[in-house]
Formats: structure tokens, sequence, C-alpha cells
């Protein structure tokens, strides 16, 4: 329980885990692993917890809208894209450093399976995040359609379809939740590499194990598996 605690597992997701998955285990309630981490013996797991939400709110906002043309909203999108039928519809977002850092990262996740993966772009050009996004698509072949937000660097997006054979879906201006599965998974991002970090800092070892972190949460809207769960059973069924 404890290591499920310092990955940043939720009590309710824990709980939620031993009960569909971990049969083997003895049952507990969400209540109790709250107990036990104001406890004494939980004292280290809540001084890791405390220390998590400990972040600075101040960050960088990308300019957005500029020269972004042709672009096909995220209402046209197919129904079954909007009810999450197939795993490869994805939802794309910027992380972007503070004021006085380089660098920007990009996050993409899978709107049924929500399997994330993550790209440090150090020299942000156009061409350099086109080929962070070949890179997820060479990592996640299934990519089918990105739904994603009016980034200036997403100016060239029908070349970026043609590059990766992929849909691309704006949200209309200024409406972010309108891709609330990448909100929510940069919300978990953003506990390892809070707003205002310099993304040149971290290495891309430490990026990948934050990504692994990601695809390893128990999650209820995923019956309490993981993301990584979900795409290995997928890819299993593929095989048959």
């Amino acid at each position: 329980m404890d290591d499920g605690l310092y990955d940043d597992q939720s009590p309710e997701a824990i709980a939620g885990r031993i009960v569909k998955h971990e049969k083997h285990l003895p049952r507990i309630s969400k209540n109790s692993i709250r107990r036990y981490i104001k406890s004494v013996h939980g004292r280290r797991v809540e001084y890791h917890r405390i220390k998590q939400r400990r972040k600075r709110k101040w960050g960088r906002k990308r300019p957005k809208l500029t020269g972004l043309t042709d672009r096909i909203f995220i209402d046209k999108r197919p129904k079954y894209i909007q009810d999450r039928k197939y795993i490869g519809d994805a939802e794309a977002d910027f992380l972007v450093s503070g004021k006085t850092g380089q660098g920007i990262i990009l996050s993409l996740t899978d709107r049924k399976s929500r399997v994330s993966f993550l790209e440090q772009i150090l020299n942000v050009t156009i061409a350099n995040v086109h080929m962070a996004f070949q890179k997820i698509k060479k990592r996640f072949p299934e990519l089918s359609s990105i739904s994603t937000d009016n980034d200036i660097l997403l100016q060239k997006h029908i070349e970026l379809e043609e590059l990766l054979g992929v849909k691309i879906y704006f949200c209309h201006p200024y409406h972010s939740w309108e891709k609330g599965t990448i909100e929510n998974t940069n919300k978990y991002v953003r506990k390892d590499i809070p707003k205002g970090s310099d993304i040149s800092r971290y290495s891309k070892q430490f990026i990948r194990k934050v990504e692994d972190k990601l695809n390893r949460r128990y999650m209820k809207v995923l019956r309490y598996k993981t993301p990584q769960e979900m795409l290995n059973e997928h890819r299993k069924r593929k095989k048959r």
C-alpha cells in the first residue's frame, strides 16, 4: 500500500484496485487508508503527499490563434470519437516552461485507454514539434486522431496531418475544457513538473519516469486497471 501512496495513487484508487484486481490481498476501505496516512505510522507518506501539493502557481502562456487557418473544430468530430469507442483517438497539449526557463513538453493522452506519452522539446520550433509527434506515433501506432488547443505551434496542422496520417480537431478558442482528458493528465504531470519549472532542467530519463507513472495509475474510469494494462490488452486482442 505504501508503494502506491508514494506513487501518488489516491486512497480511492488503491482501495478499488484491491477489490477489482488484487483479490489475494485483504480488502481495505479508502477511509482506512486515509486514517493510516494521518496516523503516526503514516507520517512519512503524509509528508511526501503534502510536499507534492506545494507547487508554484505561476507559469508562462504561449501565444495562440495567430496563423491558424482551415481548422476543423472539435464539434465536427465523428460521434465515435466523442463516445471514446476506439483506442487511437487522442488529445494533445503543451506544457511550457516558466518565464526564465526554456523548452516545452508535448503531452498526449488516448481518450479511451488514457495511456499517455510525453516528449520534451528544448529547441521549440514547428519542425521539432512535428518530430515529437512522430516519435509518439512510432510508440503509439494506433494514433488516428488528435484533439488539441489553438497553439501557434500547430499552424502547419495540415502538413502535420499528412505527416502522421491522422485527423486533427481543434477546441473552440479559449474552451480548454473541451479537451478535459489531457487537462486531467497535465494536472498529474504538474505534480512532478510544477508550473513555472524550467523544462530544460529535466532529463529525458526523468520525463520518461513521469510518463511511466501516469501509465501505472489505477483509474476508476478503467475499472481500476492502469492505462498501460488497457493498451497491452488491446494489442494482445489485435494479434489474435
